[in-house]
């Protein structure tokens, strides 16, 4: 058979096997589906009564014969053996087939030389635009902390009728002068402290707008001397305060409405403080008494309360006696040094009056010893 050429045992076995398997599926199929495979055949079925039932003999056509064991050894014995030996792997000869791959020693790392890095190169700069309006100088410049309110001046070119001055970014009510000057009132909180204030001019719809000038707001001057004492008269009239100035070695004495280093005003005077007021600008200043640390003061200061308590009538401060916060403790009763005023401090030169010179007595004479009459 030409189906069988060429095929070893094994598969011949399993063709043959696999026609036999499909040919009884087919008489299988053949012998359940009979008739309606192999035309109109009709199958009577004869029911009796007897217990053994006879069925239908086969016909022929409906067995197929089974091949002998003649013809099965026939097919065993008649099938060549192919063998190939080029299709099966097989070790060269003289190969160690326990042998493996070992890779070559690693080259020793060589780390690249750093680069220096490049040095940063900004972009270019956009260019400002030129703001259509110019300020060119305010007037004034420069003002003190604290001051009241005051009319500021802005001088330039092309501003327009509906210009604004801003401060800080905060809109004036501004009055329009000329295309070169416009004025407006600066309130006085706006200037409470030190420091610069920016000045800008614009449109309400920010379509015009001018560069941007810094209005200097200075901090006021303020006493440079020390309160250091003060001379009380019993009726509070013509008191006296004694004030320690820089680069003087002497105190200075000054009575109220007095002018202490050329600016400030002597208001008020007390035991405890004095106030100020500044000739210029109309600030006032409290200067509190200079109270040295303990063993730095005069002797003058050693028995006065650092509380600033004020005593009565005279506004001394309360030198021992009655304690008001504790009345059970009586306080040392406070001593002057031999030499010292009350209430003048030490560094204050006390005035000594020259030596009189002796005056020689006149003799007593009677009414009389004039006319020489005894």
């Amino acid at each position: 058979m030409k189906l069988l050429e060429g095929k070893s045992p094994t598969e011949r076995n399993k063709i043959i096997a696999a026609i036999t398997l499909g040919v009884m599926a087919v008489l299988a199929l053949g012998y359940t589906f009979g008739g309606s495979f192999f035309g109109s055949r009709k199958v009577s079925v004869t029911v009796t009564a007897s217990p053994t039932p006879t069925g239908t003999p086969r016909t022929s056509s409906e067995t197929v014969a089974l091949p002998s064991q003649e013809e099965v050894n026939l097919l065993y014995t008649t099938t060549p053996v192919v063998y190939n030996p080029g299709s099966f792997y097989a070790p060269d000869a003289g190969r160690n087939i326990f042998a493996f791959y070992e890779p070559p020693p690693p080259t020793p790392y060589v780390a690249p030389s750093p680069q220096p890095p490049k040095p940063y190169e900004p972009p270019p700069a956009t260019p400002t635009p030129v703001p259509p309006l110019l300020v060119g100088f305010v007037t004034p410049q420069s003002v003190y902390a604290g001051s009241k309110t005051f009319r500021l001046e802005v001088n330039g070119e092309k501003f327009t009728p509906d210009s604004l001055i801003y401060l800080n970014g905060n809109q004036l009510p501004t009055t329009f002068i000329s295309p070169q000057k416009l004025v407006a009132d600066v309130p006085s909180n706006f200037i409470a402290g030190a420091g610069a204030i920016q000045i800008l001019v614009r449109t309400p719809d920010g379509k015009l707008y001018s560069n941007q000038v810094v209005l200097n707001v200075q901090a006021p001057p303020t006493p440079q001397f020390q309160y250091i004492g003060m001379i009380a008269r019993q009726r509070f009239n013509n008191d006296t305060a004694y004030f320690q100035e820089q680069g003087k070695p002497a105190p200075t004495g000054a009575r109220l409405n007095d002018v202490v280093a050329g600016r400030f005003r002597l208001m008020s005077i007390s035991a405890g403080e004095t106030v100020f007021e500044d000739v210029n600008l109309g600030f006032k200043y409290r200067l509190a008494l200079l109270r040295p640390a303990p063993g730095q003061g005069s002797s003058s200061d050693s028995g006065q309360n650092q509380d600033n308590t004020l005593g009565s009538p005279g506004r001394f401060p309360n030198k021992g006696g009655f304690n008001p916060n504790n009345p059970n403790v009586q306080q040392p009763i406070y001593q002057s040094p031999p030499g010292e005023i009350p209430g003048i401090p030490s560094n204050i030169p006390i005035y000594v009056p020259p030596p009189q010179p002796a005056r020689t007595p006149i003799p007593n004479k009677d009414a009389d010893d004039d006319d020489g009459n005894k």
